[in-house]
């Protein structure tokens, strides 16, 4: 989704997506923008594997 100036929106954007634009942006003050948007968002679940005994 982009707004009418062709930005991207960051409501509708996932964990995984922030970081990725997070990543390719260049601009100081658009990765300031998408950094508050992460810290906004929960942290993403970690899941855990089952540990597996090798004896």
């Amino acid at each position: 989704m982009v707004s009418k100036t062709g930005k991207a929106k960051l409501g509708p954007l996932n964990v995984t997506q922030l970081t990725k634009l997070l990543d390719s942006s260049t601009k100081p003050k658009e990765k300031a923008k998408i950094q508050r948007a992460l810290n906004k968002r929960p942290p993403a679940a970690v899941i855990a594997e089952p540990a597996t005994a090798a004896a």
